[in-house]
């Protein structure tokens, strides 16, 4: 009988977690407004501007409510993996997770921790005249 519970209870791990809604790439999936920022601890709720990235080989997953935390995150606990990480930003248009690297931003922007930096898909999608910067830029700025 004791081995019959035991098996049970092994099948029953096996299949909860094997549906965890953690993918081992891309974007992690946001419990708006109950996750935290990995750096300032306030609460995920700007659905446009934040941002997340992967641990290169741990694939463990960090969330922050601005990319300025995570840039000031990446200097204040020395993190050696910033470059190679995998970063995702949400577009401010669409609320949909871009690369952070290949994204367009700018300034002056309305952002949770005030920073101001917004990231964009597309130049197409910037209105015309505003500053358009890389995300090197956007990090030196910050710094």
């Amino acid at each position: 009988m004791f081995k019959i519970k035991k098996l049970i209870s092994l099948v029953t791990m096996t299949l909860f977690l094997g549906c965890q809604d953690t993918p081992k790439d891309g974007p992690a999936k946001v419990h708006w407004d109950r996750d935290m920022c990995d750096r300032c601890v306030m609460v995920l709720s700007d659905r446009k501007n934040s941002v997340q990235l992967r641990h290169p080989t741990t694939n463990k997953v960090y969330k922050f409510d601005d990319i300025g935390c995570m840039v000031l995150w990446f200097d204040e606990e020395n993190i050696d993996f910033k470059d190679s990480a995998k970063i995702w930003v949400t577009d401010v248009n669409s609320g949909e997770w871009i690369d952070a690297k290949s994204a367009f931003y700018t300034p002056d922007n309305v952002t949770p921790m005030a920073f101001g930096f917004s990231a964009y898909s597309t130049k197409e999608s910037i209105k015309d005249g505003a500053e358009i910067l890389t995300y090197d830029e956007v990090i030196k700025k910050i710094k």
